[in-house]
């Protein structure tokens, strides 16, 4: 254990055999050998491999498979969502964090950050108004302007949040959880809901996420979350140059046009309509009154907005396979398919190959 780990980390270095026992003060030869376990290293000298390396000494010791646990959990999911199906799913997921656990436990260096709560997020949240403060500020700190997000997955991934899509069977209403492995804060979000919803429900465990030991006891924290997801999608200002700063009527074409451009859906733009205060509260419950009339309710107008995946897991797998960190069998093992599937993807043999198809 203690050997691949020494080598993993040497070849991530870009040193050799002779280099490292040079810089360690050991012989070629004892290197050699606690790189194939026939000779272990001494506290000392696993130390000065650390140091040498650019490793925690923790990370030469870790085992290679840890058994996570899935803790702090939060669920967004319809009230008659089986508990048999979430059951399955929280294995699904546990299966899949092990397997992100052990791929990540391959680099010697984390090759994604730690998510940090930003510094936007107030220690008190006590008005629903202040999480428009919350997520201007928010996209600020992550650099993202007032334009749509094009790749929300991309964005969390990119901000140390892993995201773990999942296939629910047809018919079954579960849109995701939020939870955390070890240090690890994970979005689970349903495969087989459309684009729009899997955005607001990304956003809202990320909400979650945030806002957990924020928020006073006054307020409700899934109407929280969900008014910070909307406004990270959808923010005030955008509305309201979209829109105008007061309406007395809008036409539903506009709020088909943010749904496309902002990735949400015709209600959620239309809610942000109001908490912009570009229309009243009245105006707004006789929309939705007209909304539901013409049946938009279950099924939006118009083409759906397809839907995000996540390629950051594939790619590490394949990074790692570069790096020499593992081989052939251990990246399908990794990815879960076969050997030769895994070797056809490797070759581009199957040039039509969905990217996406083993996440």
């Amino acid at each position: 254990m203690i050997g691949n780990r020494i080598k993993r980390a040497r070849k991530a270095a870009g040193m050799s055999l002779r280099a490292l026992a040079d810089e360690v003060g050991v012989s070629h030869t004892s290197l050699n050998k606690f790189e194939h376990g026939t000779l272990t290293p001494s506290s000392a000298q696993l130390i000065m491999l650390g140091r040498a390396l650019g490793v925690r000494t923790e990370y030469l010791l870790r085992p290679e498979r840890t058994e996570v646990e899935l803790e702090e959990v939060e669920y967004r999911k319809h009230p008659k969502t089986p508990r048999k199906l979430l059951d399955r799913i929280t294995a699904t997921v546990l299966d899949q964090a092990e397997r992100w656990m052990e791929l990540l436990d391959l680099y010697p260096t984390p090759p994604i950050k730690q998510m940090v709560v930003p510094s936007s997020v107030s220690p008190s949240i006590t008005r629903y108004e202040q999480l428009e403060e919350v997520a201007d500020g928010l996209r600020l700190e992550w650099g993202l302007g007032e334009n749509p997000i094009p790749d929300l997955i991309d964005t969390l991934e990119s901000r140390g949040l892993l995201v773990i899509p999942v296939e629910v069977p047809e018919g079954v209403r579960f849109d995701g959880l939020a939870g955390q492995v070890g240090e690890r804060h994970i979005i689970v979000v349903s495969k087989s809901i459309p684009g729009d919803r899997q955005r607001l429900t990304l956003a809202h465990e990320l909400a979650h996420r945030l806002l957990a030991g924020h928020i006073a006891e006054n307020l409700n924290e899934e109407t929280a979350c969900t008014r910070l997801a909307g406004a990270l999608l959808l923010p005030r200002q955008a509305v309201c140059d979209h829109l105008g700063n007061h309406r007395n009527a809008l036409e539903w074409r506009e709020l088909y046009l943010l749904k496309h451009e902002f990735g949400v859906s015709m209600a959620a733009a239309l809610f942000r309509a109001e908490q912009s205060g570009v229309i009243t509260e009245s105006l707004k419950k006789r929309l939705f009154r007209e909304f539901y009339t013409r049946g938009w309710g279950m099924k939006e107008p118009g083409d759906p907005v397809n839907p995000e995946h996540s390629l950051l897991f594939e790619h590490l797998v394949y990074r790692a396979l570069s790096e020499d960190f593992i081989g052939q069998s251990k990246a399908a093992e990794l990815l879960g398919i076969s050997a030769s599937q895994f070797q056809e993807n490797r070759s581009l043999t199957e040039i039509g190959v969905d990217a996406t198809a083993h996440q």
